[in-house]
């Protein structure tokens, strides 16, 4: 049922709504990071073809260009499944891609090493990790049974429009790395970041 004043497709389902607080509980992060960042409200259309609003955590110098990423994805229809700070998944990498969910911060290390994650700092995106997943060199996908089909809803690609405005905006995407392919993933290297 819709309220007086709503259209059809135009209601907001809210997928998130934390205090930046809430959205940092528990994170290991130095407070030098923590005093970085910010929290993002977004809006998008998801797969239910509803206006969705969402949130990310993400450094407080690349907010602006978050929010013009999100409002370019609604215009041409890219459909985003959701957008919930990490803290939501006990601040699991995994279980956050298993959900398809959207994210941003989130104090870690580059799977399988001992460096930080750009997510480390707030300055990468990972978008609709299900559709875009990492694919390495020996074909295993994460997450497990993700697959990457170009033309499919809600995935990115060489080209893109979505992948164009990022890369415009100067960050680099995960599809252009070398060996492994992270498709779902932006990072950027923002001026006055020390990190």
């Amino acid at each position: 049922m819709m309220l007086p004043g709503e259209c059809d497709g135009c209601r907001r389902d809210a997928d998130s709504r934390m205090t930046l607080e809430e959205a940092l509980e528990g994170s290991p992060a130095p407070p030098d990071i923590i005093n970085e960042v910010c929290l993002v409200d977004v809006a998008y259309r998801s797969f239910d073809g509803m206006r969705h609003e969402g949130q990310l955590v993400d450094h407080r110098l690349l907010r602006d260009e978050i929010i013009s990423i999100f409002e370019l994805m609604e215009k041409v229809g890219f459909p985003v499944a959701k957008a919930v700070p990490i803290v939501a998944y006990g601040w699991s990498d995994d279980d956050s891609m298993a959900d398809n969910n959207s994210s941003a911060f989130n104090y870690r290390r580059i799977a399988g090493t001992d460096r930080l994650s750009r997510h480390a700092i707030g300055c990468a995106v990972d978008i609709n990790p299900l559709l875009n997943p990492v694919v390495y060199e020996d074909g295993r996908t994460v997450p497990p049974g993700a697959l990457h089909e170009p033309g499919t809803p809600g995935t990115l690609f060489d080209g893109h429009p979505i992948v164009s405005a990022f890369v415009a905006l100067g960050w680099r995407w995960g599809g252009y790395f070398h060996s492994t392919l992270d498709y779902h993933h932006f990072e950027k290297h923002p001026t006055g970041i020390s990190k």
